[in-house]
């Protein structure tokens, strides 16, 4: 059926979807929709039914878009059911004489099985043969082949998960004891210096002491020499020569204390790189190997070489503090040094300034302070360099203690090699033993296999012969026994019915030519309105050109308006109009009158009676281009594309949309294209008053004086 239609050339089908015909409707682009269901085809052939179903075109005129379009397609879908109807009944009668034919040929096809059965029973007898004797073989092979198999799976299972396990264990092993043998002798190294610096220490602290004893006797000396310095400035001397031997000696002792913390700081940031260096190393080698990980004992050894590494790095900081004391020491001393040499050359001219002695005692008793201070300083420093020491030496033998057992875990890999050659020997039996049953179940297996072959190829063919056999001798019994009713007579005489569902239905032919009618009434109105009141002249002689324009625009507005509501009145109220919106109806008449109005006014303005000559000629092409009556593409090509330049052409649309289909939106749209064909022809009879509106009425108002 489709492509009949496709073949026509009658009317301009489109073969869309029922999605884009609904749409194309709603837009306007299609006057009427026929639909074909997806049951069509299958509805046709329930003729033998129980129930027989007529297949249904559905059909979809607008007839608000153009009513006349409408009842030509309704013409046309009487004319496609015909048609339709035709072909299914040809259809039909080709069905009932199709199957006399299968009658024949499904009886033919049933002799055809039965004889299939036969050579399917005979294979199936030599294969059931074969199979008997080839079943003792697959037996003796298959025991065989049992034995064999679960020895070789469990050998092989344990060789892999062992091979395996020794190669990851063996190669993380390797890496850490070559990781752990460095940093075993990086730490043996800086415990090394440790000791050696904490000696020097200790002697640089015993030197600090000396000269702290020392420096206190030299102040008390410098005291006494100031409180007995009128009585005696050699007393003052030698004591000032005493002290200035004793900050010497004190100066000589800081420099070898700050030497020995310096050594001692060397050794400490040796052996916190050592210690850490190791608590990586064992941490590296306990993520490379699981089983190690898993080890309590590897567990301790790793938190004993973080203990060692916190040590270490806790001796370092204290050794910090240390050095920082001796370098305040030191400073002082010099300062100290400095002030007695003062007191020795003053003490020399005590006779001169006793106020300078008493300054440089001043001095001298602020460094004495200064000093104690960093001997306490000193002293914290020491004491947390003694901690320091002692948790070092206990990590150390810790860590010694766990080397031992990581040589334990040396020995267990070496059990586990052992462990690995044993399975990898029960590995080969197995295999043997499957080499030898895997020979039986192939032999065995291969033979089955073309018993089995044989088998299935007659078990096939007796299958497919009976099973074709039953379902053609039940087929021919189905298709000679027609099932004939009351319906299937019916829809034989007429298998298609036409349902019509209307979209904007349009109650009469009167309403669906409503708006050509009224818009050629509008239009023909605003002509008669510009005969019988003058477009140019008023009654005001010195009026301007500007009051004219208003004049006459005003004048032509409301009579304009007066028109639209006695027209939409009289064929509301006088001859029962039915509408969308009575309300919109009013306002779209009154913009579409006025839209003509201003039109035609503007013609016969600047051309007078050649103007109303231009209007009655763009009447007759609205007449014929505005798809009032006849669908637009019934008129010539040329003629359809003046169609959208012609202001009734819209109004024609908007009124069909506020009468009959309810599209609003296209109302609106209709109306504000009116609209600026209104405000452009105002435009231009505004200009005309302005350029040449004094003209003509000097020449009106010398023509009435002449005639008087």
């Amino acid at each position: 059926m489709v492509e009949e239609l496709k073949k026509s050339k009658d009317f301009d089908w489109s073969f869309v979807s029922r999605e884009q015909a609904a749409t194309g409707l709603e837009k306007d682009e299609y006057y009427v929709a026929i639909i074909v269901p997806e049951n069509f085809s299958a509805n046709a052939t329930t003729l033998l039914d129980d129930h027989p179903t007529p297949a249904q075109l559905i059909y979809e005129p607008k007839q608000g878009e153009n009513f006349t379009a409408s009842t030509i397609a309704n013409s046309a879908a009487k004319e496609l059911k015909a048609k339709v109807s035709a072909k299914i009944t040809e259809a039909y009668a080709n069905s009932v004489f199709d199957k006399i034919a299968d009658i024949s040929s499904g009886l033919g096809e049933a002799s055809d099985g039965a004889s299939k059965i036969a050579d399917g029973a005979v294979k199936l007898d030599d294969g059931a043969s074969k199979l008997k004797d080839n079943l003792v073989v697959l037996s003796d092979g298959a025991g065989k082949l049992l034995s064999g198999v679960q020895p070789l799976k469990q050998g092989a299972a344990a060789l892999k998960t062992g091979a395996t396990q020794l190669q990851e264990g063996g190669s993380s092993l390797a890496g850490g004891l070559s990781r752990l043998s460095a940093a075993h002798k990086q730490l043996a190294d800086g415990a090394a210096k440790s000791a050696a610096g904490a000696k020097q220490l200790s002697g640089g602290l015993q030197q600090a002491a000396q000269g702290a004893v020392k420096l206190q006797t030299g102040a008390e000396a410098v005291a006494d020499g100031g409180a007995k310095l009128k009585s005696g400035a050699m007393s003052v001397a030698d004591g000032s020569g005493k002290l200035q031997t004793g900050l010497a000696a004190s100066v000589d002792g800081s420099a070898k204390l700050a030497d020995g913390l310096k050594a001692s700081a060397d050794g400490s940031a040796k052996v916190s790189a050592g210690a850490k260096s190791i608590s990586d190393g064992l941490q590296q080698l306990a993520a490379a190997n699981p089983t190690l990980a898993a080890s309590a004992d590897v567990q301790k050894l790793i938190a004993a070489s973080k203990a060692v590494a916190d040590g270490s790095a806790q001796l370092q900081k204290s050794q910090a503090q240390l050095a920082q004391g001796a370098s305040d020491l030191h400073s002082g001393q010099e300062q100290l040094a400095a002030g007695a040499a003062q007191v020795h050359d003053g003490a020399q001219r005590v006779a001169v300034g006793a106020g300078e002695l008493s300054g440089g005692a001043q001095q001298l008793n602020a460094g004495a302070q200064q000093l104690a201070a960093g001997q306490q300083k000193l002293a914290g420093g020491a004491s947390a360099l003694a901690d320091g020491g002692s948790k070092l030496s206990a990590g150390m033998q810790q860590f010694g203690a766990k080397l031992g057992e990581a040589a334990q875990g040396g020995s267990k890999l070496a059990e586990g090699s052992a462990k690995l050659e044993s399975g990898a020997s029960a590995f080969a039996a197995g295999v043997a033993k499957l080499g030898g049953g895997i020979g039986s179940v192939a032999e065995g297996s291969q033979k089955l296999a073309d018993g089995a072959g044989d088998l299935k190829d007659g078990t096939d063919g007796l299958k497919s012969g009976s099973a074709e056999l039953a379902g053609k001798l039940v087929d021919a019994a189905v298709k000679t026994d027609v099932n004939r009713t009351d319906g299937t007579a019916t829809m034989f005489a007429e298998p298609v019915e036409l349902n019509q569902e209307t979209l904007s239905k349009v109650p009469n032919y009167g309403t669906g030519l409503a708006p050509y009618f009224l818009s050629l009434g509008l239009f023909v109105g605003a002509l008669i309105c510009t005969i019988i009141i003058s477009l140019r002249n008023v009654t005001v002689e010195e009026a301007t050109g500007f009051n004219r324009f208003v004049s006459r625009t005003l004048i032509f507005s409301a009579m304009s308006l007066l028109q639209s509501l006695v027209a939409a009145s009289i064929l509301l109220y006088g001859l029962g109009l039915e509408v969308q919106s009575v309300p919109r109806f009013y306002a779209f008449t009154f913009i579409a009158s006025l839209s003509f109005m201003w039109m035609i006014q503007a013609l016969v303005t600047w051309l007078d009676q050649p103007g109303r000559f231009v209007v009655i000629v763009l009447l007759i092409f609205q007449l014929t281009t505005s798809a009032g009556t006849f669908p637009l593409e019934v008129i010539p090509k040329w003629m359809q594309s003046i169609h959208p330049l012609l202001p009734m052409s819209y109004s024609v649309q908007g009124f069909r949309s506020v009468i009959s289909t309810g599209d609003f939106g296209k109302m609106w749209s209709d109306a504000g294209t009116l609209a600026v064909y209104g405000v452009i022809f105002l435009i231009l009879t505004f200009f005309y008053f302005i350029t040449r509106g004094r003209d003509s009425q000097t020449e009106l108002n010398s023509e009435q004086v002449l005639s008087v």
